[in-house]
């Protein structure tokens, strides 16, 4: 019986502030995974600007690229496909990305496979769980999208809720702000929230009537800001910690809520979270626990795979590539790219 080649990808990154490269063997294994954050560049305007950020990947992409492949020990001659995040993202920012794959393929000679950056988020998980295949539900939360995905197969989606104003992560990063903690929110509240009690106040959780997989963090946050100026009116102490985890608890308990209540209806045995507030370990418990409740299967990706990473980009390329997915040297930046478009 003939072996099975492997198949080697090498995947790039670009779409938001992080430059990224990575090369992935057969979808699962990350033989390097390099990123070059822009976190405290943009600490100072108290979040991303896009036209820092696509001048600092037109900066940082080659040098990247370079130490993605000499990590790996893989020339170009050595790759199957080059693989790339071309939307949704900053449009400028995966630009760079974009041009850089397609000088690769085109050099090269190799096949160019573009990916959906949920896609890859979701793809994370297959890289630490050998066991993971679809079908199985899963929660994609990050700084731009809050998404509840049924994963009918490799590269086969439908999204059953998602967020009708602000994303879990912009509403962390927002409150962080208000509170006085800085950016980026999500890491700072979960920290701050572990010295505060989460049932100090209660901050309402929104349901939306005629869907009820989605998701609305808007009123929530509009409700801390009106809490913390409530209490500088009244000359009210505000025990930071105490709003920190309150307000961590309102947005975990719908998530859990919503999701759980696709699992249950869908009838799931296996259900993942993905994307950057996937990294938040009240989160993580939470979601364990539910998931423990119900004899349910939970998947996480590592925190590093959390955050904006070019090896689930890899994965899902190896998916995509195996399904025959192959992309012209015309390929854009799609900026609005919906999840399970071509």
């Amino acid at each position: 019986m003939e072996e099975k080649k492997d198949v080697l990808i090498l995947a790039v990154e670009s779409s938001c502030d992080e430059t990224a490269a990575a090369v992935v063997r057969n979808g699962r294994e990350v033989l390097s995974n390099i990123i070059s954050s822009q976190i405290e560049l943009h600490k100072l305007y108290g979040g991303v600007v896009p036209e820092i950020a696509s001048r600092k990947h037109i900066e940082k992409i080659n040098q990247v690229i370079e130490e993605a492949l000499s990590q790996a020990g893989v020339g170009l001659e050595e790759l199957d496909a080059v693989g790339v995040t071309y939307g949704p993202g900053l449009v400028g920012a995966l630009l760079v990305g974009v041009s850089a794959a397609k000088a690769i393929s085109y050099a090269g000679r190799l096949p160019l496979v573009g990916v959906h950056h949920i896609e890859g988020h979701i793809s994370a998980n297959y890289i630490e769980h050998p066991d993971l295949e679809p079908p199985f539900a899963c929660l994609v939360v990050s700084g731009g999208h809050t998404h509840l995905v049924v994963v009918k197969d490799y590269g086969k989606y439908e999204i059953i809720g998602r967020t009708r104003d602000d994303a879990a992560g912009e509403a962390f990063d927002k409150v962080a702000r208000a509170i006085g903690l800085g950016y980026p929110g999500g890491p700072k509240i979960d920290k701050l929230s572990k010295q505060g009690n989460p049932d100090a106040i209660r901050f309402p959780k929104a349901h939306v009537a005629d869907a009820p997989y989605d998701f609305s963090f808007s009123g929530l946050k509009s409700a801390v800001l009106n809490y913390l100026n409530g209490c500088r009116m009244k000359g009210e102490q505000v025990v930071e910690a105490n709003v920190a985890a309150s307000f961590q608890k309102a947005v975990i308990d719908v998530l859990v809520e919503h999701s759980m209540m696709a699992v249950e209806e869908f009838g799931f045995d296996k259900f993942a979270i993905a994307g950057g507030v996937a990294s938040n370990s009240s989160l993580r418990q939470a979601m364990e626990k539910a998931c423990r409740e119900r004899h349910i299967g939970f998947y996480h990706p590592s925190p590093i795979f959390c955050t904006d990473n070019a090896a689930m980009i890899g994965a899902a390329a190896y998916y995509e590539y195996m399904a025959g997915t192959r992309h012209g040297l015309d390929l854009n930046a799609v900026p609005n790219l919906k999840l399970g478009e071509r």
